[in-house]
């Protein structure tokens, strides 16, 4: 009895720890899974990106837009609302070429986060988690409402047209992304021009960008200009973001486990940043891409 009792302790530990390796390993598994979706997704939107210069319409807006709603209060703390113009692939469900494509292929791409329940919607508390998603307008909308105009967002702000509809789902549990654009410009020292790359970062905690645009015009953002004399290369003004071009848009995001939303819902204990901070790098894992634009 005493050598069966120690065999049975030893398997029960064996089996729990390999539960224990699994069961992170299918979370990882269903955590990349979900990253890859949205980063693919967006990748392949961003690689196809249109703008064009010498006018006055709107080709990409980015603004910083935090969820205001999570579980127990714990909202994502980084978050965008992103439109621009791309030629994308999967433009009127791929039928392109068939009876249901009507020509063209500039349409209009919009992500946004948000905490809901994705098959239920607002109503249904008990399974919300942060959602995001992703809204194609086909390129005959597109010419007709959008393309042209001086803001890109105006049809997605409209009742009825909001990107987070159930049709528009993309992956869950996204608890945070970041964008950031890498921005080319060369303005002139003195009397010394000098070319660099300022990454553009949205969002920041603080001062910083809240708000990107591409124009026809050419770069627009609320960007706070770093003064330091000491390196010359971190200066970035209004006139040499706007000359400047987007080259490139790096993806960074978190992406929760089922285990860490459930945990999230149901812990009280959450209610400081340290604490929170510890609790989703336990919970969470983190991917990024960086995306080359095409030439614009």
């Amino acid at each position: 009895m005493a050598i069966t009792t120690i065999i049975v302790t030893v398997l029960v530990s064996v089996t729990s720890m390999a539960m224990d390796t699994w069961n992170r390993s299918r979370a990882e598994i269903r955590a990349a899974r979900q990253a890859k979706s949205m980063i693919d997704s967006m990748a392949r939107d961003l690689e196809s990106f249109v703008s064009r210069q010498g006018n006055t319409a709107e080709w990409l807006y980015a603004k910083s837009n935090p969820t205001t709603e999570g579980p127990r209060g714990l909202v994502s703390p980084n978050a965008i609302d992103l439109v621009f113009f791309t030629a994308a692939t999967d433009r009127y469900d791929g039928k392109i070429g068939s009876t249901d494509d009507k020509g063209g292929d500039v349409s209009t791409v919009g992500y946004k986060l948000v905490y809901k329940d994705p098959i239920a919607g607002a109503a249904n508390d008990e399974f919300k988690t942060f959602v995001l998603y992703r809204k194609l307008v086909n390129p005959d909308e597109t010419f007709a409402k959008i393309l042209g105009q001086p803001s890109i967002k105006t049809p997605f702000d409209n009742a009825g047209e909001s990107i987070d509809q159930q049709e528009n789902f993309i992956c869950e549990n996204v608890y945070q992304f970041t964008v950031t654009f890498h921005v080319t410009t060369t303005p002139t020292v003195g009397s010394t021009p000098f070319t660099f790359i300022r990454p553009v970062v949205l969002p920041l905690t603080g001062v910083g960008a809240k708000e990107f645009k591409i124009t026809g015009s050419g770069i627009v953002s609320d960007i706070t200009p770093l003064e330091s004399p000491a390196d010359i290369n971190t200066k970035l003004t209004a006139g040499a973001l706007q000359a400047g071009r987007l080259t490139a848009v790096e993806i960074s995001v978190t992406v929760l486990s089922d285990f860490g939303i459930q945990q999230m819902r149901r812990r009280a204990n959450l209610n400081t940043a340290a604490r929170l901070a510890d609790f989703v790098a336990k919970n969470s894992y983190q991917y990024t891409k960086v995306v080359q634009l095409p030439g614009n």
